[in-house]
């Protein structure tokens, strides 16, 4: 399913939906970051997608970054708490979506790096190599407090 980022467009459609969803910062010991290019809109990004009913939203953190990266992952932290009503996703169903999305810090187990579905790149990315990729300010966002290394979660 396609979909389309709005942020602060004043002509972007209004939602009609919220959702949870998950995002997983995850750094090598090289400190290179573990990014995906999504299939849906083309954007490079962290890994991250909706709560599913029956799990913890650290579950469905590793989860999703099992299943779009391949890694094994485990969650040691928090980097913040997003729920900006002016940034709306439209999806080629008509749903246009408000995320409440939390972003954690996590740290790479194991696993072998693969492509899935939703990630048709996964890549891990030294920080000074952000600037080339086209990622989304939402995600730039995450990325930019994850690494400033804050002490306490950003929240929205």
């Amino acid at each position: 399913m396609a979909r389309v980022d709005y942020l602060n467009d004043p002509n972007a459609p209004k939602a009609n939906s919220i959702a949870i969803a998950v995002s997983a910062f995850i750094q090598d010991d090289q400190r290179e970051i573990l990014m995906i290019r999504r299939t849906d809109n083309d954007y490079y990004s962290i890994p991250g997608g909706q709560l599913e009913l029956g799990e913890t939203l650290a579950q469905a953190a590793v989860r999703e970054v099992r299943e779009e990266t391949g890694i094994d992952a485990e969650v040691t932290g928090v980097v913040g708490l997003y729920s900006n009503p002016n940034h709306v996703i439209a999806y080629d169903d008509g749903e246009v979506r408000q995320e409440f999305s939390i972003c954690f810090r996590a740290k790479a187990l194991g696993g072998q790096l693969r492509t899935s579905s939703e990630s048709k790149e996964v890549h891990w990315v030294a920080p000074g190599d952000l600037d080339a990729l086209n990622i989304h300010p939402s995600i730039r966002l995450r990325l930019q407090h994850a690494l400033s290394e804050r002490t306490e979660p950003f929240y929205t």
